[in-house]
């Protein structure tokens, strides 16, 4: 039998259901589930029993490690980390017999981090290159480069681009960029905060 996607790595034990797309050179690995009308970029991996759920959109070069549970209504851009067992929601008020809810959306910018055990509020935005720490409660929009950790998480400091360097938050009102420099590749942090 010929497989449907020649360019990529399926685990045997992975259910992919009809009309999903799977991006050139992504790895689905043991018991992971990607529902219908999912869309995975390319270079993605996707670890063991990690669930993508329908509808969802994954960009390119995502790495989603075990038991990851990302629930319809999330989008996810391009390079973004999700550490193992990270939750997304996607409901304010969920009850078990009401069949009327109110889908709430999420959306992950490039090049985030999100730490293991995290979980996400549905209805926020996680900003570029922001850093979501290990266990931390999410439940309002992280900005761009921000490093949150916490429950509920707060910002606690920023990270460059390369992820290596933190800067504690500034107590003064007027801010002078050129005195935040990476130590790791030397970007300024100018222009980081949208």
């Amino acid at each position: 039998m010929k497989q449907k996607y020649p360019k990529v790595k399926i685990h045997p034990t992975a259910i992919i259901e009809d009309n999903v797309t799977i991006g050139e050179g992504t790895s689905i690995w043991h018991h992971a589930q990607v529902r219908k009308d999912a869309i995975l970029g390319k270079k993605c991996i996707l670890g063991k029993g990690a669930y993508i759920d329908a509808g969802v959109k994954i960009g390119h070069g995502v790495k989603i490690q075990n038991r990851v549970s990302v629930y319809h209504g999330v989008t996810i851009g391009n390079n973004v980390f999700l550490g193992p067992h990270v939750v997304f929601t996607n409901d304010y008020f969920p009850r078990a017999f009401n069949q009327e809810w109110k889908l709430c959306k999420t959306q992950v910018e490039d090049g985030v981090s999100i730490g293991a055990n995290a979980v996400i509020l549905c209805g926020i935005t996680l900003g570029k290159f922001s850093m979501i720490g290990i266990g931390s409660v999410v439940t309002r929009d992280v900005p761009s480069h921000a490093l949150v950790y916490g429950n509920p998480a707060k910002i606690k400091g920023y990270v460059c681009k390369c992820g290596l360097k933190k800067f504690p938050i500034p107590e003064m009102k007027e801010i002078d960029y050129s005195k935040f420099v990476c130590e790791n590749c030397e970007k300024i942090m100018e222009g980081w905060i949208e």
